[in-house]
């Protein structure tokens, strides 16, 4: 079951290496417009708010992979931290998104079910 919750966390890191790209680095693009759903003068506006919030999702996806390096190499009890950190602070921020923009559910469920999914089957597997 480790196994399993970390593929599953492993998953919602990769997302959120997605969204890294995305809001950090193809911000102003036409794709990523449509993706977020703006125009080109929002885009310009809000680049540099982007590419900071950009590298708050890049974070918590080093934090989750770092995190199952350690798990793999026998550091459980660090490893565990740093996933289940990195992982719950997706799950909450995509609460977040959901509470404050209610049209954006699609959004905060493509962000949250994942690594949700993760922390509980990996909290299983660490307890059993």
């Amino acid at each position: 079951m480790v196994a399993a919750g970390l593929v599953l966390t492993a998953v919602g890191a990769l997302i959120h290496v997605l969204i890294f790209v995305m809001e950090s680095l193809t911000w102003t693009s036409a794709k990523t417009r449509r993706v977020f759903g703006i125009g080109e003068a929002e885009a310009a506006a809000t680049r540099e708010m982007a590419f900071n919030q950009g590298f708050y999702n890049l974070f918590l996806a080093i934090g989750v992979a770092v995190g199952t390096v350690l798990l793999a190499v026998g550091q459980t009890a660090a490893g565990a931290a740093l996933v289940l950190m990195g992982a719950g602070s997706m799950v909450a921020a995509s609460l977040v998104l959901l509470l404050s923009s209610p049209d954006k559910r699609s959004a905060a469920l493509k962000q949250g079910v994942i690594p949700a999914a993760g922390i509980i089957v990996l909290a299983l597997g660490l307890t059993l």
